[in-house]
């Protein structure tokens, strides 16, 4: 044998060894790693449901229940003790909410069907990157936007113009603001769009290419082939997307919070201030009385997490019967 195989030889056996060694340490590392960042995951969520519960039980034991259908919120009632009230920040997180996903959601569809299909090569990558930069954007800075162009907008042209020819019906009905329902609506629609079209385009671009070619040979037009292919094989993942949008519109405090105009009321028109869960959180919580201040405000966090677990939920269950059929 000469050194040179020798070397070769020895070498050969110090990879074996190497990598009988790394299997070893390895698999069982891979587990322990593994098992470990997933129980940090359900630990992390039990400390947050459990902080939420455990700052929030004197609001709770004070009011329970009906806390959700009451309409009251004055922290000066009672002499300072207060009286609080969570619905009227429940229909403007719901309101709000399902408003920027109605709008958001077949925008952000367009775009990525636009992107996916029909954009030339050249004009998808810049579109695609411009679009998702949206979501890049501070909260805080869209706020700024939405009470220095958008407010004055909606208050001086779009919401008189929406009055003049739709004021019969209540949602268009009362007096034109640059603060109100409306504006938070639209701003929560930009923050909503990126994320619903880069995870929708995504979507589309998994779809199996023998698909679309057969729709083509049975004669299908492209919006055929769209209609018929595309949107059904990605329901399942658009859903998780529009669920996701619909998260972050949920929680979204500050550009709220700077356009909606804090209002604690029930009003039908989108042009009157309202106010949201997240936004009473950010607007009130370093003010507040420590006492049932703090948690009645803690008790908002706790329906805000319940809703949010709920339309998870629902989604789930859809999206698993749309796989199953």
């Amino acid at each position: 044998m000469t050194a040179s195989t020798a070397t070769v030889a020895v070498r050969s056996g110090l990879a074996d060894v190497r990598t009988k060694l790394s299997d070893r340490i390895g698999e069982p590392a891979l587990r322990v790693v593994s098992g470990l960042a997933g129980l940090l995951a359900v630990a992390l969520i039990i400390w947050i449901v459990y902080t939420i519960l455990h700052d929030a039980h004197l609001a709770i034991s004070k009011f329970g229940v009906g806390f959700i259908g009451s309409q009251v919120w004055n922290p000066n009632a009672n002499n300072g003790v207060g009286s609080f009230g969570a619905l009227p920040f429940i229909y403007g997180t719901l309101v709000s909410s399902f408003i920027a996903l109605l709008i958001a959601t077949p925008t952000a569809i367009a775009i990525a069907i636009y992107l996916t299909e029909l954009a030339p090569q050249v004009v998808r990558r810049p579109v695609a990157i411009l679009v998702e930069l949206l979501a890049a954007i501070p909260s805080v800075i869209l706020g700024l936007w939405g009470i220095l162009i958008l407010g004055p907008f909606l208050g001086n042209h779009l919401e008189p113009f929406l009055k003049s020819f739709l004021g019969w019906i209540p949602l268009f009905s009362g007096t034109p603001s640059p603060y109100g329902m409306l504006n938070a609506a639209l701003i929560l629609t930009i923050m909503t769009v990126p994320i619903v079209t880069a995870i929708s385009r995504e979507v589309f671009e998994t779809t199996p290419g023998e698909l679309k070619e057969g729709a083509y040979a049975l004669g299908a037009t492209r919006w055929e082939m769209v209609r018929m292919v595309i949107l059904p094989v990605g329901r399942p993942g658009v859903v998780g997307a529009v669920i996701l949008g619909l998260g972050r519109a949920f929680g979204e405090a500050i550009a709220v919070t700077q356009v909606i105009g804090n209002a604690t009321q029930i009003k039908a028109s989108l042009f009157a201030p309202a106010g949201t869960l997240a936004a009473q959180i950010a607007n009130e919580y370093q003010s507040a009385n420590p006492g049932l201040g703090q948690s009645a405000l803690i008790y908002l966090a706790g329906i805000l997490l319940v809703i949010s677990i709920i339309v998870n939920v629902i989604a789930r269950l859809y999206v698993r019967r749309v796989r199953v059929r």
